[in-house]
């Protein structure tokens, strides 16, 4: 009988889901507009694209989907440290990097000093954050709970996720899945009547939050996979895109919003996700969803402080609408190059050389 030895098992190559990439992109940008928009824009009554921050809970479901397609079986054989060592060199370079900019950024903002008032604790707020550890110090910005980068609360909560995933779902049944998915919702349900909606996780007042959007819809996204939920269609890339786009357009409604988002959270997200996985790729846009995809990540998590240059800018000029407007076409473009120049020269050789280290320390083969 043919046994093929576990080294060889691993270096096959799995199905790539390209859509899915697509959209991680198609909602990285979303976000970076958002983040202008809540400037430009506060009431979110009057803001078209309000409902951006639920990709989040779309980017915990893709990730509870891959994290299972690409480890329920490939863990037992790697193990969980170097599960977790995977983990680290594809996220961790980022979470260092954005802390690095948006030390830079603190500092070099042309429209604030505020980075004087804590001067004696920026090397504790800049340690924290490379280290991801909340600091929730800043009143003036919201109390954030990484202020140098906000978008790493999620990552936070992403790396809680992974270590949920290798310590307990990974050996947990479909069932057992079942029931605390449903948990899950029940408690997002609760989270968004406490605070009238989902936008919670990010700071030290709503911390928790994040927690049970992670619980939820990370949860969501590995039954999707296991329970083989996957919605095959002609549907393509373009058709599948406006359907995500629906959930970040949709009109925010500050009396129902609290019924609203936990039903795009709990139902339609992992829709978009079960329809992603199944859709159709016409070859043309091959290359644009692989871009899209490889640029979400340093996209999402080096913009956050030139929005807070923006900030500076709207409080201390009062910029009108068009103005507002104009900066955040261009910005949002901006941003979309500077990540991929971050990406290409900074977290892809990094991430090669801390792949090669991790190599060298393997014997027989590589699992990366």
């Amino acid at each position: 009988m043919n046994q093929e030895r576990p080294a060889a098992r691993l270096l096959y190559t799995k199905q790539h889901y390209e859509i899915l990439d697509g959209l991680r992109g198609i909602a990285a940008v979303a976000v970076v507009i958002f983040h202008f928009m809540e400037i430009a824009v506060p009431d979110y009554s009057k803001n078209f694209i309000a409902h951006a921050y639920l990709m989040v809970d779309f980017f915990f479901c893709l990730s509870g989907f891959v994290i299972a397609y690409a480890y329920d079986v490939k863990i037992r054989e790697i193990g969980i440290l170097s599960f977790f060592k995977l983990r680290l060199v594809r996220l961790h370079p980022l979470v260092v990097i954005g802390s690095v900019i948006g030390l830079a950024g603190f500092l070099c903002d042309p429209f604030s000093s505020l980075w004087v008032k804590y001067s004696g604790r920026l090397w504790l707020i800049f340690t924290t954050s490379c280290l991801m550890i909340p600091f929730p110090i800043l009143k003036e910005r919201f109390f954030n709970l990484f202020h140098l980068n906000p978008p790493t609360w999620s990552l936070f909560w992403e790396y809680v996720a992974n270590i949920f995933y290798a310590l307990v779902l990974i050996r947990v049944g479909k069932k057992v899945l079942w029931v605390l998915v449903i948990g899950g919702a029940a408690a997002l349900v609760y989270e968004a009547h406490k605070y009238t909606n989902l936008s919670i996780g990010w700071s030290g007042d709503n911390i928790m939050g994040g927690g049970v959007r992670v619980w939820y819809s990370f949860l969501a996204g590995v039954l999707i996979y296991r329970c083989g939920c996957i919605i095959k269609s002609r549907l393509g890339f373009a058709a599948i895109g406006a359907l995500l786009a629906v959930a970040f357009l949709t009109p925010f409604s500050n009396k129902y919003n609290w019924i609203i988002e936990p039903v795009i959270v709990i139902f339609y997200l992992p829709f978009v996700v079960a329809l992603g996985a199944g859709g159709r790729l016409r070859s043309g846009l091959r290359k644009i969803c692989q871009f899209s995809g490889e640029i979400s990540y340093p996209l999402y998590m080096v913009h956050y402080p030139f929005i807070w240059w923006f900030l500076s800018y709207v409080e201390k000029e009062k910029p009108d609408l068009t103005k507002m407007t104009i900066i955040t076409i261009a910005g949002t473009a901006l941003l979309i190059a500077l990540a991929y120049v971050i990406m290409r020269f900074v977290d892809e050789p990094v991430r090669k050389f801390l792949k090669s280290i991790l190599t060298r320390r393997r014997t027989g083969f590589s699992a990366l």
